[in-house]
């Protein structure tokens, strides 16, 4: 694999890793598992020549004991297919269940249909074999770290709607469902045995404690918390 030769075209522009520094505090990693240590000595100088920030691992499970400490760390894994112990599918499908998973793309020697099949089911975000150009590879990198930020910013998001949701006394839930479904107060006031001028006191406290501006946004946040307010 001729990376090297390739990295002039890569770095005259289409590379934009700098850009991505900007964006967040914690640099984005990228953390390549391979058995080979020639190709990843290899490999850790042309990413870094090419403005990556990369940690470099022999085996899985040296991975997995960097990741116990540092689980937060963001960016993507590049992972190789078949190593000594735990293989690149199966550590794959461990990363996924994380908390704060890391999208893979897979670099291998030993690429066949079903394990790249297998892999693209479970979310790859690219396969590609070894020898690799350069700019294939970097164009996947960069894919994978857009896909990592999206999916991070979309998280966090999420813990917040849950927060706000936390917030809300047991009677305010109950009026968000009944809102959610589309009642409106004077059918919510008789659904709960209570006067309307008490829904709409509750239901302004919805609206700011959700911090949304409509029905719609009330809709939309009880789709992304999964609750089910319809089926009731």
């Amino acid at each position: 694999m001729d990376l090297r030769r390739a990295m002039t075209k890569v770095m005259s522009g289409k590379s934009d890793i700098s850009s991505m520094k900007r964006m967040s505090e914690a640099l984005p990693v990228v953390h390549a598992v391979d058995d080979d240590p020639s190709f990843l000595r290899a490999l850790s100088r042309v990413l870094r020549s090419a403005g990556f920030e990369v940690a470099m691992f022999s085996c899985a499970a040296d991975f997995l004991a960097h990741r116990r400490r540092h689980p937060d760390i963001p960016g993507c894994l590049l992972l190789d297919l078949k190593m000594p112990g735990l293989g690149g599918l199966d550590l794959q499908e461990l990363i996924a269940k994380e908390e704060e998973p890391l999208p893979v793309v897979f670099l291998s020697g030993h690429g066949d249909v079903p394990s790249s099949v297998h892999a693209m089911k479970h979310q790859a975000v690219d396969f590609l074999t070894k020898p690799v150009g350069a700019e294939d590879l970097i164009l996947a990198l960069q894919r994978a770290f857009a896909h990592d930020a999206e999916a991070r910013e979309a998280r966090r998001q999420l813990r917040e709607l849950q927060e706000r949701y936390q917030r809300l006394t047991p009677r305010e839930r109950e009026v968000f469902a009944f809102v959610v479904r589309g009642l409106l107060n004077k059918q919510i006031a008789f659904e709960m045995g209570t006067v309307e001028r008490t829904i709409k006191a509750h239901r302004a406290q919805v609206m700011a404690k959700m911090q949304a501006q409509s029905v719609a946004d009330l809709v939309r946040a009880a789709d992304r918390l999964g609750v089910n307010f319809l089926s009731r």
